[in-house]
């Protein structure tokens, strides 16, 4: 007898050919039979009407923190999420030297939007390798896990607050290739790094990756050619903006010093200003003139992300704004009301400068969320320019004076100024690039502003009754072999006799994310945004089901994904 037979499905098995009616058998955890399976099983699952195929693989979370008090990795669970990424942009919470606890959480809650209370709380900062720090997860996850180890965090720890502001002696570089070898030898994924200018610590300084030297990001890279199942993952200037000739060649030599792929997060596409994109995957077609492989994480679907005046948030990153952003806020709130301001911010959110933040400023598609004060009273759920059009003043204007009545408080929706027919096309054309990878939903991060985590359940939504951009198959494909393979997971992705039992069941005339809702579940009374799955009934991980008739079980049947034991080597040139 077998230990679960799903019976009666459409399987689609992630390699992208034509879906089949049939079952599949598990046991011992993996799948030993796909087709008739004619002996029973302990568990039953009739998939009649349903599609079964593998679980989806995240590549681009920020979960590090959260599967300390919530191994189940939620909401991404419920949305047949089976496979995390970590450890991404440069930022992880090992290794971590006695007293450094309180640097990094202040660094996780400004540069990844973690609720300060939460990281005080939630963890015991016992750690200090990045051996002790996945010890510390291995054999309590809710779903699988593998962790790069992050540039920032090996910098502090061997140049302490130097980190910051100083290039690395040949010394201290040593020691950081000793410290990064010793994480990836404990199955650390790889290496990631940022080089960005919006990502800053706590104190508002440049986090301390952005202090490296070329010669130093390269020889950190160069360790992970050392170690089998390895990769690297960048963030950079270019990823927002496009790539300067400097940058591409700094990611040519990352990728071949490694001799793995590098994959950076995250390429946007608009049809206001189409090169841009062309030209960033026109930079992965030169890396592999030469020998090495970028690949860009794009996203399926636009994920809502709420602002504030009052708080830091990407409006901070429209030129000039960061200046008057930064203010303490009577002094904010003097100059926001000052019409020279005003028309200075609108006129510099509007400039090529902006570069991808420009996508924020369409002001008369702003929803307003919660507001705060009387005269506020009954705007919440309209748009900005519902409410000029009723005042008879200008979208922008309109904004200001709703937010200053709140005293900036005011929780403002944007509406995406990429949401037209021609961009849609120009992303399924992207989706086809070789050098593209769906992902990017920085699942664990920004907790109060967005939820990227729900992307896989409403692009197969959309696939099925929606734009229809990709058939079934494909969508399945990019959400489960595709990064499986970039990351080099050992059986993982596919429905295949032998091979890990991560999958999901899902009804295809429902699969969906429900709209966003505001919980208070973290440690210490913080908030987060959340979305339920609609239409996804079991998710499997290692044969055990995570997710049942679409509740999460609690079990914790997830694998620490270590490198080499658990991937093997993506080669490159």
């Amino acid at each position: 007898m077998l230990d679960l037979v799903i019976r009666g499905g459409t399987i689609i098995d992630g390699s992208g050919a034509s879906g089949y009616s049939g079952d599949v058998g598990v046991n011992g955890g993996r799948i030993v039979a796909i087709g008739s399976v004619a002996e029973p099983g302990r568990t039953e699952i009739d998939a009649t009407d349903r599609v079964v195929c593998p679980g989806f693989v995240d590549p681009h979370t920020h979960y590090d923190a959260q599967l300390f008090w919530d191994p189940a990795a939620s909401p991404s669970n419920l949305h047949g999420v089976t496979t995390i990424i970590g450890g991404n942009c440069g930022f992880t919470l090992a290794p971590l030297n006695p007293g450094d606890a309180p640097y990094l959480q202040r660094m996780m809650a400004k540069v990844e939007g973690m609720p300060l209370a939460a990281l005080e709380s939630g963890l015991d900062w016992s750690w200090r390798t990045f051996a002790d720090y996945l010890a510390r997860l291995d054999g309590n996850l809710g779903v699988n896990a593998g962790f790069l180890v992050g540039h920032c965090a090996i910098r502090r720890a061997v140049m302490g607050a130097d980190a910051t502001g100083n290039e690395a002696d040949p010394e201290q570089l040593e020691a950081m290739k000793a410290l990064l070898s010793e994480g990836v030898a404990a199955g650390g994924l790889g290496f990631s790094t940022s080089l960005s200018y919006t990502h800053n610590d706590g104190d508002g300084a440049p986090v301390a990756s952005r202090f490296a030297g070329d010669n130093e990001v390269i020889a950190l890279c160069s360790v992970v050619s050392e170690h089998e199942g390895t990769t690297l993952e960048y963030v950079t200037d270019g990823c927002m903006q496009g790539f300067s000739d400097q940058e591409l060649d700094l990611m040519v030599a990352m990728s071949r010093a490694a001799r793995r792929p590098l994959n950076w997060n995250v390429l946007t596409v608009d049809s206001a200003d189409p090169d841009r994109y062309r030209a960033q995957l026109g930079a992965s077609a030169r890396a592999a003139e030469h020998g090495a492989r970028v690949v860009a994480l794009t996203m399926p679907v636009l994920v809502g992300m709420n602002m504030s005046f009052l708080n830091y948030c990407a409006l901070n990153m429209l030129p000039d704004w960061g200046e008057v952003l930064g203010l303490p806020v009577p002094e904010r709130m003097a100059r926001l009301a000052d019409p020279q301001t005003r028309a200075h911010l609108a006129e510099r959110a509007a400039s090529p400068d902006a570069g991808v933040f420009s996508r924020l400023t369409g002001w008369g598609g702003y929803r307003i969320g919660d507001t705060f004060s009387p005269a506020n009273d009954g705007l919440g759920g309209r748009t900005v320019a519902d409410i000029a059009a009723e005042r008879g003043t200008g979208h922008f204007d309109t904004l200001l004076d709703v937010v200053a009545a709140d005293e900036l408080r005011t929780v403002l929706w944007p509406a995406p100024t990429d949401d037209d027919d021609e961009s849609w096309r120009l992303r399924a054309e992207a989706w086809q690039s070789e050098h593209t990878l769906l992902g990017g939903s920085d699942a664990g991060a920004h907790l109060d502003r967005m939820c990227g985590a729900p992307y896989t359940t409403a692009f197969l939504g959309d696939c099925l009754r929606g734009r229809r951009l990709a058939a079934l198959e494909t969508a399945v494909h990019m959400l489960t072999d595709a990064p499986a393979r970039l990351f080099g997971l050992r059986e993982r992705g596919r429905i295949e006799q032998g091979w890990w039992a991560d999958l999901v069941v899902f009804d295809p005339d429902t699969v969906d994310s429900a709209a966003m809702r505001l919980v208070e579940d973290l440690p210490g009374g913080s908030a987060r945004l959340f979305a339920d799955a609609v239409g996804v009934d079991h998710v499997l991980v290692n044969g055990t089901p995570i997710v049942s008739g679409g509740q999460a079980t609690g079990a914790r049947p997830g694998t620490l994904l270590r490198s080499g034991r658990d991937t093997e080597t993506v080669l490159v040139g």
